[in-house]
């Protein structure tokens, strides 16, 4: 199936909507190693007059009238290197602060960052193909982020970290709509775990 235009940032969080489910790849460009993981992502959409949207305007300092709109997003993952007690859990909320001269592009205020656990306000733009480009700057770092539908349920999303100490990876993601399983799927499910239990596999 492909993918209509994407108008602009709010109708992109708003296709993005729903569960995911995540497989990464983690380049570690110093070491020359790649390390590769999964996570669980939920995408809540918020309009403009949502409360949470409020919230975060007023914790940066910015009218809430100017928001179109943004996202609530929890993610559960986990990374191959990770050590003892390690996870990566979190929740953040986006807000869409567009430029009024073009609708494309603007500001995107986070409650918390990825890469550090602060309030950060990041530029975001659509590209001639419908990709979100999200340029987010951190005191120690930048990170570039593009993401992109290839169809309805299945988007994908690079990175890249440069550290202001020389420290640089580069991740790429797919990440596939989760679809709820319905009871006869349960079943067929089931009967096949079962034939592969009796066959040991």
């Amino acid at each position: 199936m492909t993918m209509n235009s994407i108008k602009d940032a709010k109708e992109f969080f708003q296709q993005s909507a729903g569960k995911w489910q995540s497989q990464r790849t983690t380049h570690h460009l110093p070491f020359r190693r790649a390390e590769s993981g999964g996570s669980d992502i939920n995408v809540e959409f918020l309009d403009a007059n949502d409360e949470k949207i409020a919230a975060i305007c007023e914790m940066h300092d910015v009218d809430p009238k100017t928001a179109i709109g943004g996202a609530f997003v929890s993610w559960d993952g986990s990374m191959a290197w990770d050590k003892d007690n390690e996870d990566h859990k979190g929740t953040t909320v986006f807000a869409l602060i567009p430029e009024e001269e073009d609708p494309r592009k603007g500001k995107l205020l986070r409650e918390r960052g990825y890469a550090e656990i602060v309030p950060v306000a990041g530029e975001y733009h659509m590209d001639k193909e419908d990709g979100l480009i999200l340029i987010t700057e951190y005191e120690t770092m930048s990170i570039i982020e593009r993401f992109w539908f290839v169809s309805p349920d299945l988007r994908l999303r690079s990175s890249t970290v440069k550290r202001f100490g020389g420290f640089n990876t580069a991740t790429f993601c797919a990440e596939s709509r989760a679809k709820a399983t319905t009871e006869s799927e349960l079943t067929a499910e089931d009967t096949d775990t079962k034939a592969f239990a009796i066959s040991g596999w």
